[in-house]
Parts: C-alpha cells; structure tokens; sequence
C-alpha cells in the first residue's frame, strides 16, 4: 500500500474516493449546478467536479471535434465549449462555498493559467485533464501551487506521463495520483482496456492509481466496479442531473441511480472482501468450529483397564470431546472406568501412557 498521499485508500479496506465530474453539464445555471451537486452528495460521491475555462484560451476557431458526433452534433471545439464557458471565478468560489456547507468536496480543472490561480484558494487538489499531458506551461503553473494533483493519462504513452511527472515535481517532490483514462467520449467497451491500471502500478509503483471512466453506465455499472477491484483507489466519472439531455457529457454521464448503483456494488464487494488479512477462524465460526469438526469417539463397549488399540476408537463429529488431532495420543492409553459405545471419549476417562 502506498502511504502518505491523500488519494491512498487501501482497496480492501476503504471505498475508492469518487468524483462526480459534473464539468459543464450545469449549461452555465448556477441554480442547475447546485441541483447537481445535491444529487452527487446523496448519492455518495466524495467529491464535485466542475471544468473551468473560456473557449478562446482552449480551442482556436479551427478545431475539429473528437467525440461522438452522433451524440454531440457540434463538429467545433471553439463553438460548442464557447456554449458553457460563463462561469467565472465568482461562481466557482460560491459552488466551492455550497459545497462546503453540505460537506462534499469542491474541483474544478483548470484549463488555462488564469483559472489555476483563482482555483488554488478553494480546491484541496488540482486535476489535470488528459489532453494538458503535455502542456508543460500548465504544468508548471500547477506545480507552483505545491497542492497533490490528480493526472489523467489519456491517450498518452508511458514516456509521456513520466515526462510530466518530471514537470510536475519541478518545484518539489508532489502527492500524484495517476488515473487510467481512454479519451473517446464515449469509451466502448472494447477499448477501455482497464488492465492499464495494472501497467501504471508496475510502471511507478510509488504512485496512487485512479480510474477516468468515459463508457457508457450499465446496470451494474461495471467498468467501475471492475477498475476498484483492479486497485484503482479514485475513481472519476462524468455526473449529470439528467442522461437525456442532448449533446455535451450527459450521454455518457452516470446520474443518481447510476451512483447509488455504484455505492451499492462497492459495498457489497468491501463486504465480500472483508478486514481480516490473516487466515484465522473468525467468531462466526464458532460453533462450527466445535459441532462441525470430529472428537474421539469408541467404537465399541470398552471395560476398565483396557488398553486401547484403532479398533477401539473412530473419529465423529461433534468436536467437543477430545479433538480428532489427538488420535495417536489416545491409542495405548488405558481406560479408567467401562465406556459405552459411541461415546464421546474425555480425558478424565484415560490414563495416558509415560504421564
């Protein structure tokens, strides 16, 4: 187990912290991304996740898209962000203040520079989203803050990502979490390959792994609860009052039955799981342990004095007599007073050989 990081959480032993990444999905109403933030605390979320930028300093007016165009009809970076790029540091500070009050915490990614020094007052940690991998001007900027950072490695390559931890430790050595990430909105299931997450521990094994989820939810929201298992201690998924909204991150996004759903699997799964690293026999066993295990038992009538021999005894439940481990110390010991058959042998009822 990785220690001293905030994102540690041993898998079989904590629940993974989980980010409700409601981005933009609140289309610029701020009453809308309260709703949202609402639902993600009562459905179990530890934290709220917003996106922070203007659509000039992200996308140039040439930029074509790379999502679903089926889904998200805007064939333009510049246009469709330019659509939920409202929000200014006003709003954040008063959605970071919300969330504090109802005890859920508050990031938001910062896309430009300028969003990076109005968000380092409100938010615990920075989280960089996969396309900024190698942005090494934001890079930098972030590692200024000194804060633990969440990086998200999509569509990056190994070389990549230690790259930027190198940029990212410029300053000093920083709390890092990596998280797995395929960046296709959506991810098919064929190509989320969460077995990434085991490349990423073996690669820098000093780090926290996490897992960015872009499929599609399912009814037993599966991809997640697959990535815990796999060690993933954070787990960020997009978050949405409503999957019918058209177009932007609804369609792939979970909402609040779909992260009840993940809270319950998850629980049941600790349960499963467990607290007991050692093999031992655990209190419920109890009267198993005594009922369900074998005592020395006679076989036969057996008269004072006699010297018993294997023929004179059998192993049966239950075992609370002399246990079935004390078989060869019983065979050559002498019997004290006659013995019915079937009877549960004690050692009161022996005189041992050499004792």
């Amino acid at each position: 187990m990785i220690q001293n990081s905030i994102f540690s959480r041993n898998v079989y032993k904590h629940s993974p912290y989980i980010i409700a990444e409601i981005g933009v999905n609140h289309e610029n109403s701020y009453d809308t991304a309260v709703k949202i933030i609402d639902l993600a605390k009562e459905g179990g979320a530890d934290a709220v996740k917003f996106q922070s930028y203007k659509a000039d300093l992200l996308a140039s007016k040439d930029s074509p898209a790379y999502w679903d165009t089926n889904k998200e009809k805007t064939l333009n970076q510049n246009e469709l962000f330019k659509k939920y790029d409202s929000f200014n540091e006003n709003e954040y500070i008063k959605l970071s203040e919300y969330c504090k009050k109802i005890n859920i915490q508050f990031l938001s990614t910062p896309f430009d520079i300028h969003s990076v020094a109005y968000l380092d007052p409100i938010v615990p940690f920075f989280k960089i989203a996969s396309a900024d991998i190698n942005n090494f001007q934001l890079l930098e900027r972030v590692s200024k803050t000194n804060k633990p950072i969440i990086l998200s490695t999509g569509a990056s390559n190994l070389d990549e990502i230690d790259q930027a931890i190198k940029i990212l430790e410029k300053t000093a050595k920083k709390d890092i979490c990596l998280m797995h990430c395929i960046l296709n909105y959506p991810t098919e299931n064929i190509n989320a390959n969460l077995s990434m997450i085991k490349s990423l521990q073996k690669k820098f094994p000093e780090r926290v792994v996490g897992y960015s989820d872009h499929t599609l939810p399912d009814e037993k929201m599966r991809s997640i609860v697959l990535a815990y298992l796999l060690g993933a201690t954070v787990i960020e998924k997009h978050f949405t009052h409503d999957k019918s909204l058209p177009g932007n991150d609804h369609y792939h996004a979970m909402d609040f039955n779909d992260l009840k759903i993940l809270r319950s699997e998850i629980n049941q799964i600790e349960e499963l799981i467990g607290n007991e690293d050692e093999k031992k026999s655990i209190p419920s066993e109890e009267l198993s342990r005594l009922n369900a295990r074998r005592s020395i038992v006679t076989s036969r009538k057996l008269s004072k004095g006699h010297v018993i021999d294997e023929f004179d005894i059998v192993c049966k439940r239950p075992g609370s007599g002399i246990t079935a481990n004390n078989w060869y110390k019983v065979i050559g010991s002498h019997v004290l007073d006659d013995l019915p058959e079937d009877y549960l042998i004690k050692w009161s009822d022996l005189k041992i050989v050499g004792e």
